[in-house]
């Protein structure tokens, strides 16, 4: 079995993370990572279904895992129409170090925002508390973006080299995933 059910916080985190950057490293194979402008509606598309279908396989023993799926998909696609872009797979373009990390933290902020709002259509009919995901979701992703971002220009900075943002935003994915795999464990033993 490519997942067994978690039975304990951490393995369940552990699942979670590996299933997220997982995801995350599947969805380079067909996005390029860019600045704002390059990555568009249909590269959200992609990197969301990366992303949702490994989630998926995590939750697949909830009553949700399908609605997960469809609504993180759904999240992603409103935050590329908001213009913001596609949230972790795009680089601010400023490389003033303090404003570059406020940007980060209000742009995952925002765009966790959207993906949590949509997470929590699929899951508040079968989730006690789901509303707390609203919450969990910009959180995590400000808190993971400011962190990829600091890591992503110093390394960019100290190499000249582009794949330091890459770097940067595998990082952001890593500590996103490691957050919400924490939290989602609630999600999963509360139904």
């Amino acid at each position: 079995m490519l997942f067994a059910p978690a039975k304990t916080q951490f393995s369940f985190t552990l699942q979670w993370t590996i299933a997220t950057f997982s995801g995350f490293l599947v969805s380079l194979l067909f996005i390029e990572i860019g600045e704002k402008p390059d990555v568009g509606i249909l590269q959200a598309v992609i990197g969301a279904l990366a992303i949702a279908v490994a989630q998926s396989l995590i939750l697949r023993h909830t009553s949700f895992a399908s609605k997960w799926l469809f609504f993180t998909v759904v999240g992603w696609i409103a935050i590329a129409i908001m213009g913001l872009g596609v949230l972790g797979w795009i680089v601010p373009t400023t490389q003033f170090f303090p404003q570059r990390i406020l940007m980060a933290a209000f742009y995952g902020a925002v765009g966790g925002f959207v993906i949590g709002l949509a997470q929590w259509l699929a899951i508040y009919q079968s989730v006690p508390l789901a509303w707390r995901w609203i919450f969990i979701s910009p959180v995590s992703w400000a808190i993971a973006m400011s962190i990829g971002s600091a890591i992503g220009i110093i390394l960019r900075q100290i190499t000249q080299i582009f794949l330091g943002e890459v770097i940067g935003l595998a990082i952001a994915w890593l500590v996103v995933a490691i957050l919400t795999g924490m939290n989602a464990y609630q999600l999963v033993n509360c139904q």
